[in-house]
């Protein structure tokens, strides 16, 4: 898998690299060059990649280039490293003028308010009104308004970790919750059905917050035309995370989850 910032040096010392594309593959293809062979001394180029020792591109520590393919070149010695260092300075420039380094947050490890208030729900209503123009397409806004290899980047230095137990937190709360109001006698169909509704909804949370670590004019969110708040168009579900709430929708019940145990604070229709 490539990582950003990925590029290509050619023996002529050209580099080719393109923001948000972070595939080696793609990047060849686009500049119209030839791979078919793997003779060290016919080789025109090779592929690179520069990229934080610690994975985290919110707070890199030393960032390392090295060759991403098996076979080197005969040309290439350290002094073609110099034209990828110059060319990854441009693409971190790009990058430090949309990315949004603040500390990051897990809702489920805060303090989750005491009381569900108007001002909660007042959020909660237009997450849902989000939602439900938007729904699973906050993925794919965020990922091309952004760009697929920062998007990855910046997602995988918050951490899976965090997006997972997220997601699994919530989605037994709510099981747990539905199951409990039904009765045991259809537990299994209850937490089979809920389970795959609440997964998209709450994944929907966690791409709306990854976004919000993006600075970009209004224009620029793809799918979000219809969303009538002015700058980012999925602040509202940022708001509520940010306050140690997450939200969820089965289907029909939106619930607001809270607390190491995802409890369900509120829950109701809208």
């Amino acid at each position: 898998m490539c990582n950003a910032f990925s590029g290509i040096i050619k023996k002529n010392g050209k580099v080719i690299w393109k923001f948000g594309v972070d595939s080696h593959e793609e990047l060849i293809t686009s500049a119209g060059l030839r791979d078919d062979t793997d003779e060290p001394n016919l080789l025109t180029f090779a592929r690179f990649e520069i990229t934080p020792d610690n994975k985290n591109y919110l707070n890199p520590d030393k960032w390392t280039f090295r060759v991403d393919q098996t076979i080197r070149p005969t040309w290439l010695n350290e002094g073609y490293e110099i034209f990828c260092w110059a060319e990854f300075r441009k693409w971190k420039k790009k990058l430090n003028r949309i990315l949004v380094r603040k500390l990051t947050v897990n809702p489920l490890s805060a303090l989750p308010p005491k009381k569900i208030t108007k001002h909660h729900l007042e959020l909660l209503k237009e997450w849902a009104s989000v939602w439900a123009s938007v729904g699973a397409s906050v993925w794919a806004s965020v990922r091309a308004s952004v760009g697929a290899s920062v998007w990855a980047s910046v997602r995988d230095s918050v951490g899976d970790s965090v997006w997972a137990s997220v997601r699994d937190s919530v989605r037994d709360s709510v099981r747990d919750s539905v199951r409990d109001s039904v009765g045991d006698s259809v537990r299994d169909s209850v937490r089979d059905s809920v389970g795959d509704s609440v997964w998209a909804s709450v994944w929907a949370s966690v791409w709306a917050y990854a976004g919000s670590l993006f600075r970009l004019p209004r224009k620029a969110w793809a799918y979000a035309e219809n969303i009538k708040r002015k700058g980012y168009p999925f602040q509202s579900c940022v708001d509520l995370w940010e306050l140690g709430l997450v939200p969820s929708f089965d289907g029909e019940v939106w619930r607001l989850h809270g607390g190491k145990d995802a409890k369900v604070l509120w829950e109701g229709k809208l």
